[in-house]
């Protein structure tokens, strides 16, 4: 099992949701960030005064996969977040050791 965490730009979170709905992924964790990489943030004008916005609003989504899906679910992810522009994001991938389903005690795969 793997957990796939994904940051992107938030206006693109119904395009990877929907994404992933049809490549049958059955939920995902959504967590509103901040942060920044290669963009920096930017400077902004508040009632005449300049100042900088270090960490820019972003999108966290996470979702518990089988081994078997994680290509598709990056190349998914991918595409559906990309706008060709800085700041579009990062997929992280990590090793899960175990979960289970707290209603049922299911667990490992049949529990997600």
């Amino acid at each position: 099992m793997k957990l796939i965490t994904a940051i992107i730009k938030p206006f693109k979170l119904d395009d990877v949701r929907d994404a992933l709905g049809e490549v049958g992924i059955k939920g995902i964790t959504v967590t509103e960030v901040k942060g920044f990489g290669r963009q920096k943030g930017h400077t902004e004008l508040y009632r005449g005064a300049e100042y900088v916005v270090d960490f820019l609003p972003k999108i966290k989504l996470e979702a518990a996969i089988s081994d078997s899906m994680v290509d598709q679910v990056i190349e998914v992810i991918t595409k559906s977040a990309n706008s060709g522009k800085i700041g579009d994001g990062k997929i992280f991938v990590t090793t899960l050791e175990q979960a289970v389903r707290i209603r049922t005690g299911e667990t490992d795969d049949s529990a997600l």
